[in-house]
């Protein structure tokens, strides 16, 4: 069972598991042991909540398929319990990546005094500006 937050718990029967070699360098060991995990979640069948489904099908995500599937692949570390945990917390945290509710922005207007501060400071730097040109003596 992966557990999301509190209320929320993938069960292990939807997630996919196995291993696989590892790609790069690594020398003998990385060419005869599967130390490498690929994850595979089909969102659209497991039993989050729909909302959450939508938002996780919604997200512009490399690592989600055009079939709903997110496809993880770990491979940094040389063990493979080290590579499963990583793939799950990946998992997770995309999962709880959408499950965070963004606070809905406020549109604000800047003060007067701000306004006033900026427009002087502009004018200043324009008088700086045009102190900078060439020295004419009639």
């Amino acid at each position: 069972m992966l557990t999301i937050n509190r209320t929320l718990a993938i069960p292990d029967d939807e997630i996919e598991l196995s291993a696989i070699r590892a790609q790069g360098a690594g020398g003998q060991n990385v060419n005869k042991v599967a130390s490498a995990i690929h994850l595979r979640f089909d969102i659209r069948a497991s039993s989050l909540p729909e909302t959450v489904k939508e938002r996780l099908l919604a997200l512009s995500d490399q690592r989600i398929s055009q079939e709903g599937v997110v496809v993880i692949k770990a491979q940094q570390f040389r063990t493979q319990e080290k590579n499963r945990e990583d793939a799950l917390a990946r998992l997770r945290e995309l999962i709880v990546q959408v499950t965070r509710v963004q606070k809905k922005r406020r549109p604000t207007k800047p003060t007067r005094a701000s306004q006033k501060k900026r427009m002087d400071r502009k004018s200043q730097r324009g008088r700086t500006k045009a102190l900078r040109g060439p020295v004419r003596g009639d």
